[in-house]
């Protein structure tokens, strides 16, 4: 009697495990979660219909634009992670300084939300400095030279998402170009 009792507390485990495991992989591949990819359009954010971006659509040296990735075929933003928040910024492409000029698309420079010292949105922008800035901490980052740390507790610049055009629209050239969120320091 005292075997019958562990087998089916093994059978138990085995079964809930396989069961749990089962109902956690579909989560992990929602597309709308999922980290922009090559292809996808970018849209703004809490606008609906969903339309593609176009350069003109930012103000040249105003404010951000907050934005999503979109798969273009199937029309799935990817606003199931704030992960995938971007900033949209449109800047005289002379001022872009290095990778930063070829990962533009237009003079429009497409940066991560949040930053990465404590994960809060990047949501404040200085139009005398043309600066980013992180209202948690007050982390400070140039967009045109890869919003590289001018100052503030950040370990590291935001990560950048490249861009490129197609059919006039603002497409995601290739994925972020580091971590997205906090970084361990």
């Amino acid at each position: 009697m005292g075997r019958e009792v562990p087998v089916a507390r093994r059978v138990f485990l085995k079964t809930a495990s396989v069961l749990g495991a089962g109902l956690a992989v579909p989560a992990l591949a929602q597309p709308a979660s999922e980290r922009p990819k090559e292809g996808d359009l970018l849209v703004a954010n809490g606008v609906e219909p969903a339309v593609p971006l176009e350069p003109k659509d930012i103000p040249r040296d105003g404010r951000p634009l907050l934005a999503w990735p979109m798969e273009p075929t199937a029309k799935v933003v990817r606003s199931g992670s704030r992960l995938n928040k971007v900033l949209l910024i449109r800047l005289d492409p002379a001022t872009l300084v290095g990778p930063t000029r070829e990962r533009a698309a237009d003079g429009v420079v497409a940066y991560s939300a949040i930053c990465p010292h404590a994960g809060c949105e990047v949501d404040l922008w200085s139009a005398e400095q043309k600066m980013l800035e992180c209202s948690c901490h007050y982390s400070h980052y140039d967009p045109r030279n890869g919003a590289a740390v001018l100052d503030g507790p950040t370990p590291q610049p935001l990560a950048a998402l490249p861009l490129k055009l197609a059919e006039g629209k603002l497409v995601v050239a290739k994925p972020f170009t580091a971590r997205v969120g906090i970084v361990p320091t």
